[in-house]
């Protein structure tokens, strides 16, 4: 059944489902252990600005001393140092950078319920708080009503970990431990030398021996509070203490990568499952225009218990990043989605949907996804298209003068064309890119020529001395549908040659047997439309005017009147996410997957 054909997009709000992946915790004492988690994830988040707020005001303090007295107050911070030996603080509050990086980094892992960092947590804080227990029956610490707040807040937050045990299940890489080792080595031995050589060269007390330099390093790089006053061979300017805990944190951040990230998604797309998918393809293809990208072999696939859909995906920096619908019966769609984000949920991977249809958003939406729409998709009803009236004047007039050039355009299915030629067109398309990377994911199958794709269709422009000078490809939308997939063209030849081909192929498509044609999909399309019309707010007006200022690198409003000249029907694509704090996330992986942002360690 073809897509409902609407000009007007529609907001996606239908009432919310429970998703698969909030599917932990769903029994008796399910709120009990969610709000358990969420009030330790929320204590790391306090801990977290007060450590970094300590760090910014003990300069501004040291300063404020040091002004008051004329003189380095060094042994009045010591006798300080020595007193406050009786207090002790609260889990992961420290007065350093390090254990500022360390709760920032547990909140973003504990909120995605990863199972490492619930067991570092408790690995780290039950011993601590069994100490504070212990310290309390001795006189000089029971004497301060701050212990005891410690003691507490320590102790609620181990509560906290033990009754929301269960809600924290994603599983980490397996090779993560190898790697934090090898990092927290490296991390150690070149923060630990840079941090010793600048505590030498900027030390104001003579006579320090190297044991004593490193140790006062390695103190600085937990804290920058009365830590390493201890060391009493050292006493460095303040700057110092404060670049030995930044470098020293940022080697831990690197440790904490390593160590929590999630598993890479080495999965792709098996013989069998392409076997599989290609199956739900022949009955449901014609369902969306994006049914076909589902073959890249760089997704993979999961498919509902029945087996009668499948949802496509590829992991990208942490994103479980599907595109297009579902493929397959819609009935099945919803045990295929839950298969989807119950896998996301356990690799601690967040889950987003690029171009999704109004349809498929609609039930994505229905598992807990939000619904953000991201532009448009050109669709060419052939029996509405036309070349004649006035609104097609331009289109006409460059068909008409690249055909007087002496331009043919020849179109064939993949499968009819011999093997030496589709080599030729594969160098020439190699040729003619657009920069190395092969660029697209959601509306792209990254690959030509492969003998699996022969039902694709091939569009090669020759000029008047029969050399190829463009070639456009298009995949299969059902048995009577075609999607954009590849265009290439010389830079040197004639001007209008793309829509020289796309009219050529309209004009041929009913002998074709094809009766719609989807092009290219244009982003933010509906704010180009009416972003300069006449009563237009200010906001839109602003949108407006950002995104055509980007458009000088990125093309995104050329897209848009690119493919407005043909008089499209717009269908809208969505994108979905889990929460808007992900979108971010969700772009940069997305820019990633599309070729538009290479990262030089991979995915």
């Amino acid at each position: 059944m073809p897509p409902q054909q609407s000009t007007q997009p529609s907001t996606l709000n239908p009432p919310r489902a429970s998703a698969a992946r909030r599917a932990p915790g769903t029994d008796r004492g399910g709120a009990l252990r969610r709000r358990a988690a969420d009030a330790t994830v929320w204590y790391l988040r306090v801990i977290a600005v007060l450590n970094i707020a300590a760090v910014l005001s003990l300069p501004f303090r040291q300063e404020v001393d040091e002004h008051n007295n004329g003189r380095i107050t060094l042994h009045l911070h010591r006798q300080h140092a020595h007193h406050s030996g009786q207090f002790f603080t609260p889990y992961l509050a420290t007065a350093g950078l390090v254990s500022a990086a360390l709760a920032i980094f547990f909140v973003l892992v504990m909120r995605r319920r990863k199972r490492a960092a619930w067991v570092v947590n408790i690995a780290l804080s039950t011993p601590l708080f069994a100490l504070y227990v212990l310290a309390l029956t001795q006189h000089d610490y029971r004497a301060h009503v701050f212990n005891w707040v410690s003691a507490a807040l320590t102790g609620l937050f181990v509560a906290a970990l033990l009754i929301s045990r269960r809600e924290f299940n994603a599983v980490g890489d397996p090779s993560n431990p190898k790697l934090a080792a090898a990092v927290g080595v490296g991390g150690v031995l070149v923060t630990g030398g840079l941090g010793t050589l600048l505590v030498h060269a900027t030390n104001k007390l003579p006579g320090a021996t190297l044991p004593d330099e490193i140790a006062y390093t390695l103190l600085r790089g937990v804290s920058v509070g009365p830590l390493a006053d201890h060391v009493t061979a050292v006493h460095a300017p303040r700057w110092t203490d404060i670049i030995i805990n930044i470098l020293l944190a940022a080697a831990f951040c690197l440790v904490l990568y390593a160590g929590f990230r999630s598993p890479r998604g080495r999965r792709l797309l098996s013989t069998e499952d392409e076997s599989r998918l290609r199956e739900l393809l022949d009955k449901h293809g014609a369902r969306d225009s994006l049914g076909y990208f589902a073959l890249r072999r760089d997704k993979a696939a999961i498919f509902s218990p029945t087996g009668k859909a499948a949802v496509t995906y590829r992991v990208v920096g942490g994103v479980s990043l599907a595109s297009g619908d579902p493929i397959g019966d819609p009935e099945a769609w919803p045990g295929a989605i839950d298969a989807w984000l119950t896998e996301a949920q356990r690799h601690a991977w967040t889950p987003a949907v690029m171009g999704a249809s109004e349809e498929a958003g609609t039930v994505y939406a229905r598992h807990g996804l939000d619904a953000l729409e991201l532009g448009d998709e050109a669709i060419v009803d052939i029996a509405d298209f036309t070349l004649e009236g006035r609104a097609m004047r331009v289109v006409r007039q460059a068909h008409n003068r690249v055909r007087r050039a002496g331009y043919t355009v020849r179109v064939r299915r993949h499968e009819d064309i011999p093997d030496d030629e589709m080599a030729k067109l594969m160098e020439k398309a190699d040729h003619w890119r657009d920069g190395a990377t092969e660029r697209g994911f959601s509306m792209a199958l990254g690959r030509l020529g492969d003998p699996a794709d022969g039902r694709c269709m091939m569009l090669e422009c020759r000029d008047a001395d029969d050399t190829p000078r463009a070639l456009l490809s298009f995949v299969p939308w059902g048995e009577h549908g075609l999607s954009l997939d590849l265009m290439r063209r010389d830079r040197d030849s004639e001007n209008g040659l793309m829509e020289f081909m796309v009219v050529e192929l309209l004009l041929q498509a009913a002998e074709l047997k094809i009766d719609r044609v989807s092009l290219n999909f244009a982003m933010f399309r509906s704010v180009f439309e009416r972003g300069s019309r006449l009563g237009a707010g200010p906001v839109l007006r602003l949108w407006h005017w950002i995104l055509t200022f980007f458009s000088r690198w990125w093309q995104i409003e050329s897209l848009y009147r690119a493919n407005a000249k043909y008089r499209p029907v717009w269908e809208p694509r969505y994108l979905l996410f889990a929460r808007s704090s992900d979108i971010p996330q969700i772009g940069l992986a997305s820019a990633r997957a599309e070729g538009f942002l290479t990262i030089p360690w991979g995915a």
